[in-house]
């Protein structure tokens, strides 16, 4: 797996995904079957697994574009607000769909229960992708994860392989994934209950994928090639909230891949980066910068 050269495409991320507005509960613990639970707090926060990860990536130092399906709502708004703030060029098409909606509940001991209402992610179709070939065509890095139709992920990745950029998945949530989209990524990042849904690492690399990250939260991350794995310890860190911390390690991931950086450094900045995200409330909120990550990489 090679990057591009560096600088060569206008983007060095294209991330391909949903956008959510967060709905975020604190809680003592989180409710059980039938039963009702008094938060102690609430916030809104812009989300969605892709727009979670284009901050990231941006964040992470890369210039990032974002595809994906917006409401014309309030949302929606919001939602394009932070992409321009976080100086992310801002692909998504507007929908007559609600813009989608995710139910959080965070407890107290940083676990989180999570509801995603996909709303105008669903409508993300290959015709968004066949209107955004060029895009998808002059970037080094193509990131996407599974809260879009799986054809359009998959139509994606074909069109980012033609023109000879990395193609990364997020496997999440997980589902069965068809052979041609396996036989599509070069990196796969599930994590250690993902991986298992999909048969464990050695059925993705049989499947064709060249590297599996797996990110095992607490316990740091696992690299896997067919040359064998390599493990990446944990970064020290007080946890108060996990949401996020997958979003912000794929992009970090992405981001440093996009730069030619080698496979263990870039899943080193990963695990820096999930770990730094794990510190503070909310997704885009705890999503750390490049300047942040390399102090937690080198401390």
């Amino acid at each position: 797996m090679s990057s591009p050269e560096f600088g060569s495409r206008s983007f060095d991320v294209v991330v391909i995904g949903s956008a959510n507005l967060d709905l975020v509960a604190t809680v003592e613990h989180l409710a059980a079957p039938g039963e009702t639970v008094i938060a102690s707090g609430y916030a809104e926060h812009a989300g969605g697994k892709g727009l979670n990860q284009a901050v990231a990536c941006s964040r992470s130092g890369a210039r990032t574009a974002f595809i994906g399906c917006l409401g014309r709502d309030g949302a929606g708004d919001i939602l394009r607000g932070v992409l321009a703030d976080e100086g992310i060029r801002d692909f998504a098409v507007d929908t007559n769909v609600p813009t989608g909606r995710a139910l959080i509940s965070v407890d107290e001991q940083a676990e989180n229960s999570i509801v995603v209402v996909p709303g105008a992610n669903h409508h993300l179709g290959i015709g968004v992708v066949d209107d955004h070939r060029s895009i998808l065509s002059d970037t080094a890095v193509v990131l996407a994860q599974l809260e879009i139709p799986l054809d359009s992920v998959e139509a994606a990745f074909a069109v980012a392989r033609l023109a000879g950029a990395i193609t990364v998945l997020n496997p999440a949530p997980a589902t069965e994934l068809p052979p041609g989209l396996l036989a599509l990524c070069d990196v796969i990042v599930p994590n250690q209950t993902e991986v298992a849904q999909l048969g464990g690492t050695d059925a993705l690399l049989d499947a064709g994928v060249s590297t599996v990250v797996v990110t095992l939260g607490a316990r740091g991350i696992r690299v896997v090639t067919r040359d064998g794995a390599v493990e990446i310890p944990p970064y020290a860190v007080r946890a108060v909230d996990t949401t996020g911390a997958g979003d912000a390690a794929c992009g970090a991931l992405a981001a440093s891949f996009a730069k030619g950086t080698d496979m263990i450094t870039s899943a080193r900045r990963a695990a820096a980066a999930g770990a730094l995200a794990a510190t503070r409330h909310g997704a885009v909120p705890s999503l750390p910068t490049f300047e942040q990550i390399d102090a937690l990489v080198e401390r």
